[in-house]
C-alpha cells in the first residue's frame, strides 16, 4: 500500500473524520503514535492502515484492497 492509497482508503472509510483521525488518534498497535507520526517515522502505510482499522473497529471485510484506484478501461 502506498501513502496515496492509504489516504484514499482513510477518506473512503471515515469521510469527514479522516483528517482528524490521521492527525489526532493515537494508535496503540504502532507504538502510541498517530497515523501521521507513524508514517513520518517510516512505518509502512499498510501497517498504519491496519492499526487504524483495528482501533476504529473496521470490519475485516473492509480492511483489505481498499484505497486502490480502479484500473483504467480502454
Amino acid at each position: 500500500m502506498r501513502r496515496s492509497e492509504f489516504l484514499r482508503a482513510v477518506d473512503a472509510e471515515f469521510g469527514a473524520r479522516a483528517g482528524s483521525l490521521v492527525a489526532d488518534l493515537v494508535l496503540t498497535r504502532i507504538g502510541g503514535h498517530t497515523a501521521a507520526e507513524a508514517m513520518e517515522a517510516g512505518v509502512p502505510p499498510r501497517e498504519v492502515w491496519l492499526a487504524l482499522c483495528a482501533e476504529m473497529d473496521v470490519p475485516e471485510s473492509r480492511r483489505h484492497g481498499v484505497g486502490r484506484m480502479e484500473p483504467k478501461r480502454h
